[in-house]
């Protein structure tokens, strides 16, 4: 016998609204959307909000999700409890709460995963959250900070013009409310490079690589210097299909560089970096140099000269090493000193002795598959 619930009642799974991305260093975070894709949505480069409208989420819907993952978290913890575990996150105790058809399983998942790598950092949501009217976003940094006195951390994205269209004084009262860091992508200090990846190119734009390659870091140099900012995240550029750059590239206006041409531009755009104190992290799984990460000014030389290792090598170790960190094996320069994983890869690279651009073509469509 099915059985209903009386006239005008009706069951509902509540959800937290999450939005696509995150920085990859926000993969421990707790993420709270404030804000609904991205409110410029031009760039050559990226597809992920494309045929999106923007929108600001009100005030009041953002602290509704501030108060589900508290309810979730709490109901966590109980749970955990009643079992025996102290509080701590377990699978059955996530598998008994998602049974109960309270909450979305994606919700509950997001914030166990959050308690278990210590509940104590926030990403704010999406693309460009500093656009909200400032009294409203230390309302949110506020209120999220009140529910979980646990979180230390609380960061977004904010693009430079947002971030230079607030006042000294807004940006002090987003620090004091809790706004710890934020993520800009300057993508490029070189005017024309920018206006490239924004409107597009005509027959007379193609790019003239090396020279913009070289400028682009020269000059994106020149602004990180300028603003010293604490964190410096190098970040690999991939076409996405689709993407206004990914039609660029099919007619021929723009060439991407060669992994060892990006190896290099990223030499020199540490070369000239001077007068910092900031760290360097290559924390993306398309950096094709994980290790070239420290502290500038110190680690400068070390930096360097792990770049130009990997560019001293034979082209055949070059390639191996390609290979193996593409497929997941190799994380470091040092890893070619394991004898029999350098063989076997090696025998992978041989079956393309015959077709260079093949192999070339499969590591690209790994790469993407990474996106």
């Amino acid at each position: 016998m099915i059985l209903f619930p009386p006239t005008g009642v009706m069951s509902m799974i509540l959800s937290m609204e999450k939005g696509p991305i995150r920085p990859p260093s926000e993969s421990k975070s707790l993420l709270i959307r404030a804000t609904r894709n991205c409110p410029w949505n031009r760039c050559a480069f990226c597809h992920t909000y494309r045929g999106c409208r923007f929108e600001l989420r009100s005030v009041g819907e953002i602290r509704d999700d501030i108060r589900k993952a508290k309810d979730i978290a709490d109901l966590i913890c109980d749970l955990s409890r009643q079992e025996g575990s102290d509080g701590r996150v377990s699978q059955p105790v996530v598998q008994q709460l998602i049974a109960r058809g309270e909450f979305s399983a994606e919700s509950i998942q997001a914030v166990a995963a959050w308690l278990h790598y210590g509940g104590d950092s926030v990403f704010i949501q999406d693309a460009n959250s500093l656009v909200m009217k400032t009294d409203d976003l230390v309302r949110v940094i506020s209120s999220i900070r009140e529910t979980f006195p646990s979180v230390h951390r609380i960061t977004s994205y904010c693009r430079s013009r947002t971030a230079a269209g607030k006042s000294f004084e807004e940006l002090g009262r987003l620090h004091d409310a809790g706004l710890t860091r934020i993520h800009m992508g300057i993508e490029s200090g070189y005017d024309p490079l920018l206006r490239f990846m924004n409107k597009g190119a005509t027959a007379a734009d193609h790019l003239e690589g090396i020279r913009w390659s070289r400028e682009h870091a020269e000059e994106t140099a020149r602004v990180i210097n300028r603003i010293n900012p604490d964190y410096l995240r190098l970040r690999t550029l991939q076409v996405v299909a689709w993407s206004p750059l990914f039609t660029m590239m099919q007619n021929g206006a723009f060439h991407p560089l060669a992994e060892e041409e990006i190896v290099k531009e990223i030499g020199f755009f540490i070369e000239h970096l001077d007068g910092i104190e900031t760290s360097i992290v290559s924390d993306h799984v398309l950096n094709l140099l994980e290790e070239v990460a420290g502290i500038l000014p110190g680690d400068k030389s070390r930096l360097l000269t792990t770049i130009g290792r990997f560019l001293a090598m034979s082209p055949e170790e070059r390639i191996i090493f390609r290979v193996g960190r593409r497929k997941g094996i190799y994380r470091k320069l040092n890893d070619l000193a394991d004898r029999g994983t350098y063989l076997w890869l090696k025998s992978i690279v041989d079956q393309y002795v015959g077709d260079p651009d093949l192999l070339e073509q499969e590591l690209t469509r790994i790469m993407r598959a990474f996106i």
